[in-house]
């Protein structure tokens, strides 16, 4: 790691992984280790979990228009 607290991830690593310059990535510590994953893979993880909270018959759009609409009725 370098004085100014930046390290380089082998060209080898950055190719198994697909990893582009320049390339947003998020880094996380889970049991003392550093974890490097992309940001779009991060964000496709965190959709399949949050999936099973949504509800098709009633999209979280048309809740907060209710509500917004409910809201703007009474002012």
């Amino acid at each position: 790691m370098s004085k100014e607290g930046r390290f380089l991830i082998p060209a080898a690593i950055r190719n198994e992984l697909g990893l582009r310059a320049g390339e947003a990535l998020t880094l996380s510590v889970v049991d003392g280790e550093v974890r490097v994953i992309r940001r779009v893979s991060a964000i496709r993880r965190m959709q399949k979990r949050l999936a099973g909270l949504r509800d098709p018959k009633n999209p979280a759009v048309d809740e907060l228009l209710r509500e917004r609409r409910a809201v703007s009725a009474e002012e």
